[in-house]
């Protein structure tokens, strides 16, 4: 079978959870805002070294490429391939990553373990990029039938938060099933060998099982809360005057790709599959199912951001629920294009 190409994961240590949530940053409502959009002609970003998280199942640098906009980055970037964005996070609470894409659980998690990071970019979430897996063969045919069945998950992913949201909507208590925490490559592998009753996960891993292993889809993300994925900056690059301005380089292309995407989406998914080793008829399919469109980071995408934060702390999936206003800034919401 062809697996999806995944980069060597990162453990997941467990955070100590700080004592205080990270203040120095804010939403749109006002205040301190880093990275702003001070005069920065006077810095080189050809100077200026860029470190920047990506993922197979996000693929930025494979979006930017196609779109023919990677030659147009101003500064050197520095890529490193993530299974989820969870270990990206840590990775960047550890100041090795400066930015990366992440869906909308990692943020939550990565304030909650205290990390000093903050949402810089936001895009809507397309429902059909999230889904609810059994087997061909399976006999669950409704959530209902979970109750007591093992379900593989990225622990902090946005597939662990859609879990909850489909396991909430019905009234089933997280306790009464068993969370199999997986990377999305080790979780194929556990769906396809039926070591696992289900499995929550994002595109394009929801395409490559239904087409390779004719997994079927349980409940996609249609019918449950609204939700988004971000871009996440270290709170430290932020600091720094000149990875700022590179961040905002790169925010305002890589927003400029996204709209690209939803025009081309033949040529997005080509460079897609190119990256990650699936074939054309998979990634052509995931490149629709992820359609998505920049917008601001707003008050009401932190409101969503807060549902999600709440939706972990009632589950006691979270040590502490984070104030998400206060790991959010709207400094590079120019960033978006008026036609988004």
């Amino acid at each position: 079978m062809n697996k999806m190409i995944s980069a060597a994961r990162l453990p997941l240590a467990v955070a100590a959870v700080s004592a205080a949530l990270i203040t120095t940053g804010c939403s749109s409502s006002g205040g301190s805002n880093p990275g702003g959009s001070a005069n920065t002609s006077a810095i080189n970003l050809s100077k200026v070294t860029l470190n920047i998280g990506d993922q197979k199942g996000t693929g930025a640098q494979a979006l930017l490429t196609a779109a023919g906009l990677i030659s147009k980055l101003p500064f050197h970037a520095v890529w490193s391939d993530f299974t989820s964005g969870p270990p990206m996070l840590q990775a960047m609470g550890s100041g090795s990553v400066d930015i990366g894409g992440v869906g909308d659980a990692p943020p939550v998690v990565a304030a909650s373990s205290g990390y000093k990071v903050a949402i810089v970019g936001a895009r809507t979430a397309n429902p059909l990029s999230a889904a609810l897996l059994v087997p061909k063969n399976s006999p669950i045919h409704s959530v209902s039938q979970l109750k007591g069945k093992k379900i593989a998950e990225a622990s902090g992913s946005s597939g662990n938060y859609h879990l909850l949201d489909v396991l909430d909507t019905a009234k089933i208590p997280v306790s009464e099933v068993t969370l199999d925490n997986l990377q999305p490559a080790d979780a194929l592998a556990a769906f396809s060998s039926n070591q696992v009753d289900a499995w929550d996960v994002w595109s394009p891993f929801i395409e490559q099982a239904v087409s390779q292993d004719h997994a079927r889809i349980l409940v996609s993300g249609k019918s449950y809360q609204a939700v988004y994925s971000f871009e996440v900056a270290a709170r430290s690059a932020l600091a720094d005057k000149a990875k700022a301005a590179a961040i905002r380089a790169y925010l305002k292309l890589l927003n400029q790709a996204y709209v690209w995407a939803q025009k081309n989406p033949a040529g997005w998914a080509r460079s897609w599959a190119a990256s990650t080793g699936l074939s054309s008829g998979i990634m052509n399919k995931a490149a629709v199912d992820v359609e998505t469109t920049p917008v601001p980071v707003s008050s009401k995408v932190i409101a969503s951001e807060q549902s999600v934060a709440d939706a972990f702390y009632s589950a006691k999936l979270i040590p502490a629920k984070p104030v998400m206003s206060q790991y959010a800034v709207s400094t590079f919401n120019d960033t978006v294009p008026s036609s988004s």
